[in-house]
């Protein structure tokens, strides 16, 4: 059995407008670590930082330090390569990590010749195209921010991954991917995708309202924030939603 927790667009930023998102983030990693038995691992899926700048990502270490579970983190539309590799200090922003019983695969969509949009690109998606063979037979969850899809929210669906069909491609080769996660949304929603099941995970800071009408500007509701917890026994994946706001549930200190 394992268990992936799965956050998304923190939007972490200093400032006048700071504490929320950092105390969104944290009530989510807070309560992660309440669940029992705790995860195997936590995946971020992007707008890590609201504006890409070192000092956001400062607070973002700040946020992770000593947090005892490992994390996987996803590049967004809001986050900067160089700044995020530097202050976390990561070593790429496309890598697989591999757990026993399932392997996490992430992939950098961020795109800054497109206003918010993502994309992949022939040369990541061949890498992506390897790392899942190489994980034949292995539990894969692909990570990314940009859905691939659209989800019919006009708004959305106009910066989503502009690449998606070619993903697709890739991912239908591989039976074994049990998810592909993804944000930028800040809703949860779910679709099948390839063969495979695509989980956008809300935000933990603010949601997009549901604004399904065409030419309705993206707008933010006060609905509550919220991670996913997939859990992957055999050959069964279910995912479950679950709130860190307006809620009571136990939260533990790290």
């Amino acid at each position: 059995m394992a268990l992936i927790a799965h956050l998304s667009d923190p939007h972490i930023t200093t400032g006048p407008l700071a504490a929320a998102p950092a105390e969104g983030l944290s009530a989510a990693l807070t309560r992660v670590l309440a669940l029992e038995p705790r995860p195997d691992c936590v995946v971020i899926t992007g707008d890590l930082a609201d504006r890409g700048r070192p000092e956001e990502y400062a607070v973002l270490r700040q946020l992770l330090a000593g947090y005892p579970l490992p994390v996987h983190l996803v590049t967004g539309n809001h986050d900067a390569r160089e700044p995020l590799l530097t202050t976390l200090r990561l070593p790429a922003t496309r890598y697989a990590a591999d757990h026993p019983g399932f392997s996490v695969v992430v992939l950098d969509s961020l795109a800054p010749d497109l206003p918010d949009g993502g994309r992949l690109g022939d040369d990541q998606l061949a890498w992506l195209d390897g790392a899942l063979a190489e994980r034949a037979g292995t539990p894969v969850f692909v990570a990314l921010h940009h859905p691939p899809i659209r989800v019919g929210i006009p708004g959305m669906d106009a910066i989503r991954l502009v690449d998606g069909p070619a993903l697709a491609a890739v991912v239908a080769r591989h039976p074994h991917v049990t998810r592909v996660l993804a944000g930028h949304l800040h809703r949860p929603v779910t679709s099948g995708f390839a063969g495979s099941t695509l989980t956008v995970a809300p935000s933990t800071y603010r949601q997009v309202e549901l604004g399904m009408r065409e030419g309705r500007p993206v707008g933010f509701v006060a609905e509550p924030a919220a991670f996913l917890l997939h859990w992957l026994d055999g050959g069964d994946c279910v995912t479950h939603t679950v709130p860190t706001s307006h809620t009571a549930a136990p939260v533990i200190a790290y």
